[in-house]
């Protein structure tokens, strides 16, 4: 399930290296909520469906002014053979000054800010900086 959602974190962090404005990755549920996420805090400048394909999503990456990525590292946390989870008094020890986090949650996929304002805890997916 969460493969599609791999892939896609690993198109945006190649197409950042590589200075490209687009990449295209796949349409499904968990991966346009995380777009969203990453739309909210400010990491891409958009995504919009693909017009000649209705299962791909095209995800617009953002830079700074010297051309620089938005997102300078991506590491995954939790992965498919080793499974992480935080309790929501755990979730409150990180510092989220620093670091920004994606953790899948019951009520779906939310930001670590998020989490610590509702009192949830989660995996956490991906850490971005």
């Amino acid at each position: 399930m969460k493969s599609y959602l791999w892939n896609m974190f690993t198109s945006i962090k190649n197409g950042q290296m590589a200075k490209k404005s687009t990449v295209i990755g796949p349409r499904k549920n968990i991966c346009e909520s995380s777009l969203k996420v990453l739309w909210n805090e400010g990491f891409i400048t958009g995504y919009k469906v693909s017009g000649e394909n209705n299962n791909r999503v095209k995800i617009f990456l953002k830079y700074t002014k010297n051309g620089l990525p938005a997102i300078n590292s991506m590491k995954f946390l939790s992965k498919p053979g080793q499974r992480i989870y935080y309790s929501s008094k755990q979730i409150w020890k990180l510092d989220s000054s620093k670091t920004f986090i994606i953790f899948s949650t019951s009520s779906g996929l939310k930001s670590i800010s998020e989490c610590k304002k509702n009192r949830l805890g989660g995996e956490p997916l991906v850490l971005i900086s």
